[in-house]
């Protein structure tokens, strides 16, 4: 079972990506929003990353869900499962490949500490960053199990570089 992208060299544009797209997702939450935030691989220059736009918006509250749901549908994103308690997950492929992935998060939500911690501590450690792309690349050969495999072997890894950097949510 595949990924849902292979993963490719650091790619310059992928900021660009993210910086041409943000304004465009704000729409969506009006005063709820309090910031939007580029994370993932494709925000840390130098890193292989699967070409999809990681992107964390944190909202105060999860008040206008089925207003934001209507917008985001007219831009592309799919809603899929919440990924726990205050943190939905939205999806935009084009053409049947995944171009973004939004994970959507309740203000002090413990995923914004872990998103932005793992982003900022791969972006400043390079041998880090070199074992993490090491690591992703090896999942990618040997899966077999798709997404849910591949996300499942990455957290030991970035658990444990969280909290060796004294990072917790």
């Amino acid at each position: 079972m595949a990924l849902t992208s292979k993963i490719a060299l650091y790619n310059p544009a992928w900021p660009l990506q993210f910086l041409a797209d943000k304004s465009l997702i704000a729409s969506a939450f009006g005063d709820e929003l309090v910031a939007i935030h580029h994370v993932g691989s494709t925000s840390v220059p130098g890193l292989a990353a699967k070409p999809e736009i990681d992107v964390l918006i944190e909202v105060r509250d999860h008040c206008n869900v089925s207003a934001r749901d209507e917008v985001l549908k007219d831009l592309g994103y799919v809603r899929g499962s919440d990924l726990s308690e205050g943190h939905y997950f939205y999806r935009r492929n084009v053409d049947g490949i995944r171009t973004h992935k939004l994970h959507v998060c309740s203000r002090d939500h413990i995923s914004i500490t872990e998103m932005l911690g793992f982003r900022d501590l791969l972006r400043s450690d390079a041998s880090i960053r070199q074992q993490y792309e090491a690591l992703k690349l090896q999942l990618e050969s040997s899966n077999t199990g798709g997404m849910a495999e591949y996300l499942d072997k990455k957290g030991p890894f970035i658990t444990a570089a969280l909290m060796n950097a004294g990072i917790h949510g």
